[in-house]
Formats: C-alpha cells, structure tokens, sequence
C-alpha cells in the first residue's frame, strides 16, 4: 500500500523512513538507547518507519521495520516501554520471561533485565516509553517509601482485560492530540493527568514483585492531614497533580492520604481535586467573554478531557450547561 494513503499511527510525527539498516540503528537509538539490529529473515528488505512525539512525560512510537528483525538493546536501563503490536507477532525475551507478543498481548520489559527480541514482517508496533524515574517515583509515593529493589512486571500485558482497555484508550487519546497539535497537546494539565493515570494504572493492575505490598492495607491519615492536603489542592488545583503529589506535600503515603479522604469525606482526593477545578471552570464561565472564551477550552485548561462526562459533572452541580453559563443565562 502507498505510504502516503496508509493510516499509521503518528503520520505527521515522521522521524524516518529508510531502507539501510546502519542509518535506521542509529536514528531509533536517538529515541531508544544503543541497541544490535539485524535481518532476521530468509528474504529480507528492510523498510523501516518510525513516527514519534514526546507530550509531557510521555512518549508516544510508531515502529515498523517491513520485515523479520531481531533487536537486542541488553538493559534498558533508564526507562520503561510498553510495546503494542498492531498485526503480526514478536518473540519476547526479558530477563527470566518469554512470550509471543501480539495485538492481544502487549509486552512490558523492566529496564533491568536483558532484553532480546524478534520481530515479524508485518509486526508494526505501538511503543509507549516512560522515563523509569517517573515509574519508580510514582511507586515510592504509592507505597510511602523507597525501593528496596528494582521493579519488575509481568513481561505479558493482556489487552483484552478492562484495565488495560481502557489504559490503550488513554494512549490512543494521546496520540490522537499529538496528531491534532492544537487541542490537549497544547494543554500540559491535561496531558499530565492522561500520563499519571497510565502510570497509576501500570502500576496497580499489571502483575509485578511489588503488587502485594501496593495492595497490602494502609493505616488512613487523620482529619488534620486531610485538611492540610485540602488547603493544597485549593492551593495547586492549575497544577498537574495526582494523588501522590498531594501525598508528598503532607509528608504521607498515597495510600493512607486515599483512605483517610474515604474515611472522613467521603470521596477520594482526585475527586476533591475535580470539583475544585470544577468550580475554578465556573468562575471562569461566569466571568468569560462568549466572544473570547470557549467552553472546551476553559474545560481542557483546567483538566477536563472528556466533554461529555464534563458536562454532565456540571449540570449536575450548578443545574445548567456550561453554555448557559458563559451565555449569562
């Protein structure tokens, strides 16, 4: 099929599209780290395609080299990939793990274990990377205290559970904005709270050796804690913050902060955070000019990515559209 008829991921992000194996080495090593890359086939052409966009701490890959490669990066070292197929199959091989890898399971290797795989022809894939200081520090706050050893997940990740749904659909709303450019790309507290909700997501449902102490109970922290990560949220709500930034601000782990706003609010400090924001939208409305102001854009500057969800969460508390509002009606 003609490239430029063919829909990929991440079309207008095109880093490269080359046939030599040395250029392609180096240039996905830009983006990646060092890494072996051989034709693996009988026959082999290669045709590689490689579209990337980095929005806040995420980057977001289209890879495809057009036929059986093998790559071996060893460690990874300084971050995390989930690597999607989008058709055909890939041998993976992480550490002590093995699986075939396709549409149906994605793979997470750990960065501190040797990586070695095989890539089909036809096998173009989605490759999501996080910087492994984002992954870890997420986990410490989680747990309210450092690592004692490097994480490692499940190699396999199973696309066809829930979770992991709608953890594909985040990514592919990212995507979807990288190649707009105009819209939550150019939102960083949007984008922030796609990318934390991916992170918290990986690292409470994908099978790895810290999961029974992330699910192991957690004393709840007392009203005067919950007051004081109040006035923070009140304090930082146009920031980028998740459960473990609040966390970390009142000095206790984001599992005691989540059950100490269940057991004396009622709700958990992300929902706090959402209806501080949803006020803040409101004043804006109140104020806003309908010749200058937008309900999307006030919605997305303030986190709100989904607008159907936002405007019912709105009616639902001032029992008028946010339209109306901006309207003065």
């Amino acid at each position: 099929m003609d490239e430029a008829r063919e829909r990929v991921p991440l079309g207008n992000r095109r880093l490269f599209g080359t046939g030599d194996l040395d250029e392609a080495r180096e240039l996905v090593a830009r983006v990646f780290c060092p890494h072996r890359l051989e034709l693996a086939g009988e026959v082999s052409r290669l045709a590689a395609r490689f579209n990337s966009a980095q929005l806040g701490g995420v980057r977001m890959n289209y890879l495809d080299y057009g036929t059986d490669v093998r790559i071996e990066p060893g460690e990874l070292e300084s971050f995390f990939l989930v690597q999607i197929p989008l058709a055909g199959r890939s041998l993976i091989r992480c550490g002590g793990q093995e699986i075939v890898s396709t549409s149906r399971l994605a793979s997470l290797p750990s960065p501190s274990e040797h990586l070695d795989m095989r890539w089909e022809a036809g096998c173009p894939q989605l490759i999501v990377k996080f910087d492994r200081t984002a992954v870890e520090g997420a986990l410490e706050l989680m747990l309210g205290e450092r690592l004692d050893r490097p994480i490692v997940f499940d190699l396999g990740m199973d696309m066809t559970a829930g979770w992991a749904r709608a953890w594909r659909s985040m990514a592919d709303l990212i995507i979807g904005e990288a190649e707009h450019g105009d819209g939550l790309a150019v939102q960083p507290l949007a984008i922030a709270h796609l990318e934390n909700a991916m992170l918290t997501s990986l690292l409470t449902m994908q099978p790895s050796n810290y999961r029974a102490r992330l699910n192991a109970p957690r004393p709840p922290a007392v009203p005067k804690v919950v007051r004081r990560a109040m006035e923070f949220i009140d304090g930082h709500a146009h920031q980028p913050l998740t459960t473990d930034d609040v966390a970390r601000a009142v000095a206790v782990s984001g599992r005691s902060l989540q059950e100490g706003f269940r057991r004396h609010l009622g709700l958990t400090p992300m929902t706090y955070l959402r209806d501080v924001r949803l006020g803040r939208v409101h004043e804006e409305l109140v104020t806003g000019d309908p010749a200058r102001c937008t309900v999307t854009g006030v919605a997305a500057r303030w986190g709100f990515l989904h607008q159907g969800r936002f405007a019912a969460a709105y009616r639902a508390r001032y029992g008028q559209t946010p339209s109306h509002t901006l309207r003065g009606r």
